[in-house]
C-alpha cells in the first residue's frame, strides 16, 4: 500500500500505543481511535516497506466492544487512547499487553502474576492539570490540550479526568485574559505572556494551587487575577512561573506567589508531603495507595532491613518503607527532589531515611568507599532490599550491575513501560535473579498507560 491509500480493514489487536491494528493483504496497519473488531473504512498516512499507518475515515461496523467516548474531544485530543474501549475491556488490554511484553521480551515463565487493580470509579481521578493557552482559528482565547503528536491547542475546560474545580478555575483565568487584553503565548513567534495555567489538587486535604506560566517576568493585573482566584473554596497557593526559554518545558525554574503559600499539603496513606508547582508527585492518589502498599507487601519488612531507593525523587516512596525499614537509602539525580525528600523526611519525623544526589551507580560505591573500616577495608554493607522506579527508559545496565553488586536477597522493581522492565528483568535473570511475582496497578484509565510492580528474588535464597 502507499499514502493516501484508501481501504476497508478489520481491526484484530492493539499496539503498545493504543493504536487498533488492520491487515491488508497481509501488510499491516496502525490506526489510531479504532478499537478491536471495528471494521472500518481507512487512508494511508505513512506507508513504510511492510507497515504503515491509518486515519479513521468512517466505521462501517463498530466493535462490540466499542463505547462511546464521556468526553467530547477525546479523538482530537489523543490523551485518552483507550476511552472507547469499555473500562473492563481495558483492564483486559493492559493485562494481556504486560503478560506479551513479560513473555516476548523478557523470556519469562516461571512467575505468578495477580489480577490488575483497577479503579471503582476510573474518572475524575488527576489532582494535576496543565492546560496550554492558545488561540483557535478564528482567533478566539482557548485552554485546553495538544492534539495528539502536535503543538495545536484543542479547545477543552472540563477534562473528564481531572478535577470538576478545573473548569471553574480556567473561566476566570480566560475571563481576566479577554478584560485586559492579556495575549496567549505564540510558539511561532515566541511572543504573548500566558503559556500554560497548572492547576493542583490535594485528595485528603482539598488544597488548591494555580500557577500561571508566562513568557514574561510580571503578570499585569496580577494582583486583580489572584483576588477572582482566591474565592475558590479550597483554594491555597498562586503563583506564577516565569518561563521565556524557546522550549517545551512547561515550568520555569522559579515560582513568584501572587497569593497564599508556594505550596500545599497532602498525603498518601499516612506520610505527609509539601508539593509545590515544581515537585513530582503522583496524579493518582488512590491508585497510588495501592502500588505502594503492593511495593511494601513485596520488600516483606520487618524493621530492621536496610533498603536502598534508586530514582527516589521527592521520598515517597522512601519515606513509606522508611516506617516498616531499619535504615533507608535513597538516591535521585535531581537537587531539588533531594531538597523536597530531606523536607518531607523532617515533616514525617522520619529520622532512619538518608539522601543522596547522583547516579546509583556512582553515589553507592562512593558511599562504600566513604565507609571503610580504620584498617582500610571497605564496611561489609547490608543491603537486604533495593526499591527500583526508573523512568520510562528502565535502568541502564551499568545501574543494573551496581543493583546485583550490592546482592540484595529481594529487589522490588516499578515500572511505567512494561517492554523496558521486560527487557531489564531478562538482564537480571542472567545476572543470578528471578521476577517471582508480578502486579499491574491501574494509575492512568482511559490511557494506554500502566504501572507494574515486580518481586525479584535472588535464586540462591
Amino acid at each position: 500500500m502507499k499514502k493516501n491509500d484508501y481501504s476497508v480493514v478489520e481491526i484484530i489487536d492493539i499496539n503498545q500505543d493504543g493504536e487498533g491494528i488492520g491487515k491488508v493483504d497481509g501488510y499491516t496497519l496502525f490506526i489510531k481511535d479504532t478499537v478491536v473488531g471495528d471494521v472500518a473504512e481507512i487512508k494511508v498516512i505513512k506507508a513504510k516497506k511492510s507497515y504503515g499507518y491509518g486515519r479513521l475515515v468512517k466505521l462501517i461496523k463498530p466493535s462490540e466492544k466499542r463505547v462511546a467516548p464521556r468526553c467530547p474531544v477525546a479523538r482530537q485530543c489523543g490523551g485518552c487512547q483507550l476511552q472507547a474501549y469499555e473500562y473492563q475491556e481495558q483492564l483486559r488490554l493492559k493485562e494481556a499487553m504486560v503478560r506479551n511484553n513479560l513473555d516476548r521480551i523478557g523470556k519469562l515463565s516461571e512467575y505468578s502474576c495477580e489480577p490488575i487493580i483497577g479503579m471503582d470509579n476510573p474518572w475524575r481521578y488527576r489532582n494535576k492539570a496543565q492546560f496550554p493557552i492558545g488561540r483557535d482559528k478564528s482567533g478566539n482565547l482557548i485552554a485546553g490540550f495538544y492534539a495528539g503528536r502536535t503543538h495545536s491547542v484543542i479547545s477543552c475546560d472540563d477534562c473528564v479526568l481531572g478535577v470538576e474545580e478545573n473548569k471553574e478555575i480556567l473561566s476566570i483565568v480566560m475571563d481576566y485574559m479577554r478584560e485586559y487584553y492579556v495575549e496567549p503565548y505564540c510558539e511561532e513567534s515566541h511572543s504573548g505572556l500566558v503559556r500554560h495555567v497548572l492547576i493542583r489538587k490535594g485528595y485528603h486535604t482539598g488544597h488548591l494551587m494555580v500557577c500561571i506560566v508566562i513568557n514574561g517576568r510580571q503578570l499585569p493585573h496580577g494582583q486583580i487575577l489572584a483576588e477572582r482566584l482566591a474565592v475558590v473554596n479550597g483554594m491555597k497557593s498562586i503563583t506564577i512561573s516565569p518561563n521565556q526559554e524557546r522550549t517545551n518545558v512547561i515550568l520555569g525554574k522559579e515560582i513568584i506567589s501572587l497569593w497564599g503559600d508556594t505550596t500545599i499539603e497532602d498525603r498518601i496513606g499516612d506520610v505527609w508531603f509539601e508539593i509545590s508547582p515544581l515537585s513530582f508527585f503522583q496524579v493518582n492518589p488512590v491508585q497510588t495507595e495501592k502500588l505502594y502498599a503492593k511495593v511494601l507487601e513485596y520488600a516483606e519488612l520487618t524493621g530492621h532491613e536496610v533498603v536502598w531507593d534508586l530514582y527516589c525523587g521527592i521520598g515517597t516512596i522512601s519515606l513509606f518503607l522508611a516506617k516498616k525499614a531499619g535504615k533507608v537509602y535513597g538516591v535521585e539525580i535531581v537537587p531539588a527532589a533531594i531538597d523536597n525528600a530531606r523536607q518531607n523526611a523532617l515533616k514525617n519525623e522520619v529520622d532512619n531515611a538518608e539522601f543522596f544526589v547522583g547516579k546509583a551507580e556512582e553515589v553507592f560505591p562512593e558511599w562504600c568507599k566513604k565507609n571503610k573500616t580504620h584498617s582500610g577495608d571497605e564496611v561489609a554493607v547490608q543491603v537486604d532490599v533495593i526499591v527500583v522506579d526508573p523512568p520510562r527508559k528502565g535502568c541502564e545496565e551499568g545501574l543494573l550491575q551496581t543493583m546485583v553488586e550490592m546482592q540484595p536477597e529481594r529487589i522490588v522493581y516499578v515500572s511505567c513501560d512494561s517492554a523496558t522492565l521486560a527487557r531489564d528483568l531478562k538482564k537480571l535473570e542472567e545476572m543470578g535473579y528471578r521476577a517471582e511475582k508480578v502486579q499491574m496497578v491501574d494509575m492512568f484509565p482511559q490511557t494506554r498507560h500502566v504501572e507494574t510492580v515486580v518481586l525479584i528474588q535472588r535464586k540462591d535464597t
